[in-house]
């Protein structure tokens, strides 16, 4: 199972860099409706939680807004972090769907802000297809216990992988409970001695994400604003 889902990713993403515009946007749906990560345009989740230590609020959009990428249309997603009341980061993330209902992630812009809403560091920023980045699966259509993957790559500043853990999991948080959520694992080589758990429920998407080894961050989904 690790081998071939493995290999559809380097597939797929050997595809959209040799076949050309053309070829990647036969291969991707106008939209993103795979159940366990729907980008709605106008959808709005708040996260509340811990990171670095202080009180986290995590604000995510998806956007009217769509950027070709490879040439393929990808829904946009602006995500702000707040820490302690304060804005520390924003950044609009990029995904598209195939036509098997597999969402990709295409990239992101990311900025950490000082105090006065300054611009202090980029860095984890990347865009597929520019110095060697490339698109990675960040969720399959049909989550099963064994499928793992790349989500994104480009060397040295974005290389997270994942893998199915449970399909039947129970997870509570403020806005949902369910006992059939999707749980992954995720990992980077990039921070050796961390890992993350994420739950996923169906018709909403990510509902939890926590650290099971490394410093402590945890969200979890308060509200839910739909168009």
């Amino acid at each position: 199972m690790r081998q071939a889902a493995v290999g559809l990713v380097s597939l797929i993403a050997a595809g959209l860099v040799a076949g050309g515009s053309g070829g990647a946007t036969r291969g991707f749906a106008p939209r993103v409706d795979n159940p366990w990560f729907p980008l709605t345009p106008g959808t709005t989740l708040v996260y509340r939680g811990v990171k670095d230590g202080k009180t986290a609020r995590d604000v995510v959009k998806v956007l009217h807004t769509t950027r070709t990428i490879q040439g393929v249309r990808c829904t946009s997603v602006g995500d702000r972090l707040y820490l302690a009341g304060r804005l520390e980061e924003r950044t609009t993330d990029w995904y598209a769907q195939d036509r098997r209902g597999n969402v990709w992630y295409f990239g992101e812009a990311t900025a950490e802000l000082d105090r006065s809403g300054h611009v202090t560091s980029t860095e984890g920023s990347w865009l597929a297809g520019r110095h060697g980045a490339r698109a990675g699966v960040y969720i399959t259509a049909h989550p099963r216990v064994g499928q793992t993957g790349l989500q994104e790559y480009y060397k040295g500043h974005a290389e997270d992988h994942f893998a199915v853990v449970s399909a039947h999991a129970r997870v509570s948080v403020p806005y949902v409970s369910s006992t059939s959520a999707v749980l992954t694992k995720e990992w980077t080589p990039l921070e050796p001695g961390t890992l993350d758990h994420k739950y996923y429920v169906r018709g909403i998407g990510t509902v939890k994400e926590v650290t099971v080894k490394g410093p402590l961050e945890r969200d979890v989904l308060v509200s839910v604003q739909k168009p």
